[in-house]
């Protein structure tokens, strides 16, 4: 096989893995916690354990990665995911099951920050598009199985422990198959050393931000938890001003003065801001409002995920053909508009929602694959570690403020005791009070995320081709 191929499948395999596993829990956390018996705040931060862990970490492992070669912490990933998968599965309750994922988290954190820098590394800009598109397409299959899969296994005699067995055998594979056939490419800039301040900025911010936020939402906002984001948002300013004045910032703010760059960035973020919430917020519409057994409401989210698959791959091959700008801003318009049409008219029965969800899966498909490849073809080739740790971040950083924004919304009208009900898997009595409430915040929160998307689309719109050296970096040699 042509290494190239081998570097494609093997991260497609990394994709499929982590993105499976975040939906399989995404359905299957209405059962986790009732069986745990965990409290909201645990139930919540299941999932968003995982996302901060990678937020947090990925930049950091961008200049590791760097420093020390992409494959050898990319493999390290690997091995470190499938031990965390493991651990999840015999997890006692739910706070252990909080700091096992967090395991994983880590292990996740080194993939994302090295696969895309892989595949820029062994594909030619020609067919970077594709291969980026593909990666993409495979993790969103990766969702679409586990939110019928997460259904079924949290449902059958197997229990939910079983949705994390999947990873070990997949993980154990791929592990030793990234060590003995994966070559490193890049040459290690050993010179440059880690920002400790930066990261320990970063992460504060994002956790006590998060933790301020969800508490809030949660149990009700008293003065601490304001104080907490407060203080959250103060260290995130601490740290955009610190990265200007070390030697090795954690984030390459340098990297934003170019165009092409600054404005995928700008697009990703807000991006993964309009969209991030959506299947949460709808898992938790079907099985904590409508009643709605996990295995039919992973059904119900499958055709937004199949018409990203659908959209992807023809988007990252078109995008390399005639270039990004036009997709790109294409697709977050398409997703705008899938956002309005939840917002302004009555949800009614599933076939006024699959509809917009459909639309809203092809602008996501059309988005993707197009920015992150103008996001690695305008990054130096040795600064590609840290635009993919950046790239990554940025998504989970704004996948992390969309829930954060829905479960502000959502406590704006809703009650908090009902809250509390959903989260943590217990049974929700149908009242038109509850229903209403519900729907409404619901509303208001599609309205919010479709005037996010719009926004998104200008600098989509702006990122030109940059007349630079950085997007006639050829790639390395493939045989």
């Amino acid at each position: 096989m042509n290494y190239k191929y081998v570097v494609l499948t093997n991260t497609t395999i990394g994709a499929f893995m982590a993105i499976l596993d975040a939906n399989i829990v995404l359905i299957a956390l209405p059962t986790i916690s009732a069986d745990l018996r965990a409290s909201p705040f645990e139930a919540v931060w299941i999932i968003m354990g995982y996302i901060l862990v990678n937020a947090s970490l990925l930049l950091t492992f961008g200049r590791l990665s760097d420093i020390f070669g992409r494959v050898r912490l990319y493999n390290t990933g690997f091995a470190i995911f499938t031990v965390g998968s493991a651990l999840c599965s015999i997890s006692p309750n739910g706070i252990s099951l909080v700091l096992f994922r967090l395991v994983q988290g880590t292990g996740g954190a080194l993939l994302f920050s090295n696969s895309a820098a892989l595949l820029t590394d062994v594909f030619p800009p020609t067919e970077r598009g594709r291969a980026l598109g593909l990666n993409q397409v495979a993790g969103t299959f990766g969702s679409v199985l586990g939110l019928a899969l997460g259904g079924i296994l949290a449902g059958s005699f197997l229990g939910w422990r079983s949705i994390f067995w999947i990873n070990i055998p997949f993980g154990t594979f791929a592990t030793l198959w990234a060590h003995f056939k994966l070559k490193e490419m890049s040459k290690p800039s050993r010179s440059e050393k880690l920002d400790p301040l930066g990261n320990i900025l970063y992460a504060a911010g994002l956790s006590l931000s998060l933790v301020g936020l969800m508490l809030g939402a949660i149990v009700g906002w008293a003065p601490e938890f304001l104080g907490l984001m407060a203080v959250g948002v103060l260290c995130v300013a601490a740290f955009v001003v610190a990265e200007t004045r070390v030697r090795f910032p954690m984030m390459d703010l340098s990297l934003f003065r170019i165009r092409a760059f600054a404005a995928g960035m700008a697009s990703n973020l807000l991006a993964s801001v309009a969209r991030g919430g959506l299947s949460l917020v709808l898992v938790f519409y079907f099985q904590g409002v409508l009643l709605l057994d996990a295995f039919t409401a992973g059904l119900m989210l499958i055709p937004f995920s199949v018409a990203f698959v659908t959209a992807g791959p023809l988007s990252g091959y078109l995008s390399d053909r005639f270039g990004s700008r036009g997709f790109a801003t294409a697709g977050l318009l398409t997703v705008a508009v899938a956002l309005f049409w939840l917002g302004l008219f009555p949800f009614g029965d599933y076939a006024h929602i699959v509809v917009p969800m459909v639309i809203a899966g092809i602008g996501g498909g059309l988005f993707i694959a197009p920015n992150i490849a103008s996001i690695m073809n305008a990054t130096p080739a040795e600064r590609r570690g840290v635009a993919s740790g950046m790239s990554s971040t940025l998504i989970n950083t704004g996948f992390l403020l969309s829930l954060g924004m829905a479960f502000a919304v959502m406590a704006t009208s809703v009650p908090t005791s009902v809250l509390q009900q959903i989260f943590s898997g217990s049974t929700v009595p149908i009242s038109p009070v509850v229903i209403d409430s519900f729907v409404g915040s619901l509303h208001g929160l599609f309205l919010l995320m479709g005037f996010i998307s719009l926004f998104s689309a200008v600098p989509a719109y702006m990122a030109k081709k940059p007349k630079s050296k950085y997007e006639e970096v050829p790639a390395a040699e493939s045989d």
